[in-house]
C-alpha cells in the first residue's frame, strides 16, 4: 500500500466507506450491495445477484479484481485480473468459487453486486470525479474524467488499457444533447460534494477524494468506489491540462508534490 508523505488523511477500506455512505439518508441509495468476503456471503450474494465483483478492500489500478457471473444451470464464470492480464475459469458451485478466489488472493476482500454499466461505443465506462479542499476552505470539484474500458475487460481502469474521455466527449459519442450532459455534470457535482462533506465528517483532516461513479443501463447512478489514499492525477494531464494544473495547485496547499 502507498504510504502518504503529505497532509491529507484517508479512510482505509472500501467496506468501511460503504458503511459510512449507507448511514446517510440520501447517499445510501447510491451504494451497491456490498459485504465482506466469506463462504456464506459468497453463496448468498450469488443467489441474489446475476453477477458480483470481488475486490481487495484496499487497492487500486484494477489489480486483483474478480468478476463472477452466474451461468445459470452450468455454474459460474470467474474472470480475474492479474497485473494487466485477464484470466477466465468456469466453476460449478458458489463454494468452488469461494475456494478458487480465496486461494488466489492473500488480501482482505469484499463482494459487491455487479452493476450492468452504461456503454459508449459498446464499451463499459465509469466516471472519476476529483474533489479537493480549496486552500484553507471548502470542498470543490476540480475534474471529471470518463474511464472507458478496453474491449471485454472486467474493469475500466486506464492502467488496464482503458481510455479517458471528457464528459463532453462522452455526451457526443452517445448522441446526447449538451443540456443532457450539463444535467449529468450537475448531478455528479452535487453528489460528489455531499459525499465529501459526509465522509470528511467521519474522518477529520481529509483534503482529496477520487470518487468513481457509474450509470447503469437504466441511467441510475451508483458509487462504485471512493479513493482517499493518493488518488492519481497524472492520467488527467493530457485530457484536461487546465484541470490538472488546478488539482496540482490545490494539492501543494496540503503538501502533495507528486502526480
Amino acid at each position: 500500500m502507498y504510504v502518504k508523505k503529505y497532509n491529507s488523511r484517508s479512510i482505509y477500506g472500501k467496506l468501511k466507506v460503504c458503511r459510512y455512505l449507507k448511514s446517510h439518508k440520501s447517499l445510501k441509495k447510491l451504494v451497491p450491495h456490498t459485504v465482506s468476503f466469506s463462504r456464506k456471503n459468497m453463496a448468498s450474494m450469488l443467489a441474489e445477484h446475476s453477477s458480483v465483483y470481488v475486490k481487495p478492500d484496499t487497492g487500486s489500478q484494477g489489480m486483483g479484481i474478480f468478476k463472477v457471473k452466474n451461468a445459470k444451470s452450468s455454474g459460474y464464470t470467474v474472470k480475474h485480473i492479474v497485473k494487466k492480464k485477464q484470466l477466465s475459469r468456469h466453476l460449478g458451485s458458489a463454494s468452488a468459487v469461494y475456494n478458487h478466489i480465496n486461494k488466489k488472493s492473500e488480501k482482505r476482500l469484499i463482494i459487491q453486486k455487479g452493476i450492468t454499466l452504461d456503454r459508449v461505443n459498446g464499451r463499459a465506462y465509469d466516471i472519476r470525479v476529483m474533489v479537493q479542499r480549496k486552500p484553507g476552505g471548502s470542498w470543490t470539484v476540480n475534474c471529471y474524467s470518463v474511464k472507458v474500458g478496453a474491449p471485454k475487460k472486467i474493469v475500466t481502469n486506464y492502467y488496464q488499457g482503458g481510455k479517458l474521455y471528457s464528459m463532453e466527449k462522452l455526451g457526443k459519442k452517445q448522441g446526447l444533447s449538451p443540456k443532457k450532459t450539463a444535467k449529468r455534470i450537475s448531478q455528479l457535482k452535487s453528489k460528489s460534494l455531499k459525499i465529501a462533506k459526509h465522509l470528511s465528517g467521519k474522518r477529520k483532516g481529509m483534503h482529496e477524494l477520487g470518487i468513481d461513479f457509474a450509470y447503469d443501463k437504466k441511467q441510475r447512478l451508483w458509487v462504485i468506489e471512493v479513493n482517499s489514499n493518493h488518488p492519481q492525477f497524472y492520467p488527467v494531464k493530457r485530457l484536461n491540462p487546465q484541470a490538472y494544473r488546478k488539482m496540482k495547485e490545490f494539492a501543494r496547499s496540503y503538501g502533495r508534490k507528486d502526480d
